[in-house]
């Protein structure tokens, strides 16, 4: 038997955000439609290390779509040249339970946590939003600039981070996405005033204002992806409405996983998954002026649809190595 190997470079010449999005939007879809099976992730901390390993299967059922992540995150790692986040996904046949193909998942990560904040964007943003808030300027950062972009023609990109250097940094990198003008902003505060703010920190403490966000504003909030992380002001999210990409996943690990413990607010405050509206089983935003906020945690469905992606254009092309199993 034989798998097929492909490295991040192979990976990232089959894909796109464009078609990214498609296959994630989809799979969404299929999770609003019940049609999916994803227990929630599984977690090992390594505490001395600031770190922790994350396992996360799925069957995409109708698509007949399987397979595994296997994913960290340890924050330190670019001191010592690592990423934060490095993944690997494992694509599985759902007939035989043989392996298909190991992939890096790093990049596919990025990419699709990326499509899931554009397509969330599109479902909860008002169609008008024209200036778009950074408050982060790592890797996720720029492909949820890049999949909004995707969305959206917006006018004004204001970013802020831990340092001005890693402003100046992201505004080089992701000059050519689209020709916005793109501002460093000092102040968060200055960045929360904005359309369509992104939060991709790893902080755990409230670094959102509620005072600080306009009426009709949407917050992709993306870094909040464990027990304990938090970005946004337990008096914003009371007063917003919340979409959860998974309800489960949420309530462990999502945004909302601090405010639900400390009893700001309970299970039925969280309005819908975005793929319930998605498929229309409940409504997004309903008015210019509420609040909408997407909590991400990221889910394997993402990963496996996109793997799914990637294995077939890498058949196609004739792309990676088969590696003979057993």
């Amino acid at each position: 038997m034989e798998v097929l190997w492909l490295s991040q470079e192979e990976v990232k010449s089959v894909i796109d955000m464009r078609s990214v999005m498609q296959v994630v939007e989809k799979a969404f879809q299929q999770h609003g439609l019940g049609k999916v099976q994803m227990p929630p992730k599984s977690y090992i901390y390594y505490t001395a290390y600031n770190g922790d390993l994350r396992t996360m299967p799925a069957y995409l059922e109708e698509e007949n779509i399987t397979g595994v992540k296997i994913v960290n995150v340890h924050p330190e790692n670019p001191t010592i040249g690592l990423p934060t986040v490095m993944a690997l996904i494992v694509l599985i046949s759902a007939e035989t339970g043989a392996p298909m193909a190991v992939m890096d998942g790093t990049w596919l990560t990025d990419i699709r946590t990326g499509a899931a904040g554009g397509i969330a964007a599109k479902y909860l943003a008002r169609r008008d939003s024209k200036i778009i808030g950074m408050i982060g300027t790592g890797n996720q950062a720029k492909t949820q600039l890049e999949a909004l972009c995707e969305v959206f023609d917006p006018e004004l990109v204001k970013v802020t981070s831990r340092t001005k250097k890693n402003c100046e940094q992201f505004i080089r990198d992701v000059g050519g996405i689209k020709p916005s003008y793109i501002s460093y902003e000092e102040k968060i505060e200055n960045v929360c005033d904005c359309d369509i703010l992104v939060t991709t920190t790893p902080t755990r403490k409230p670094i959102v204002k509620a005072q600080w966000i306009q009426e009709g504003t949407h917050i992709n909030a993306i870094g909040a992806d464990a027990v304990g992380k938090e970005e946004l002001d337990p008096e914003l999210i009371i007063h917003s409405k919340i979409i959860v990409d998974d309800m489960v996943q949420a309530l462990h690990s999502g945004e909302v996983n601090v405010p639900l413990s400390k009893h700001y607010i309970s299970e039925n405050d969280i309005h819908a998954q975005l793929g319930e509206v998605i498929v229309g089983l409940k409504p997004g935003r309903t008015n210019e002026e509420e609040i909408t906020i997407f909590d991400s945690t990221g889910l394997a469905i993402q990963d496996v649809a996109s793997a799914h992606l990637i294995y077939n254009r890498a058949v196609s092309k004739g792309i990676g190595r088969q590696v003979h199993m057993f």
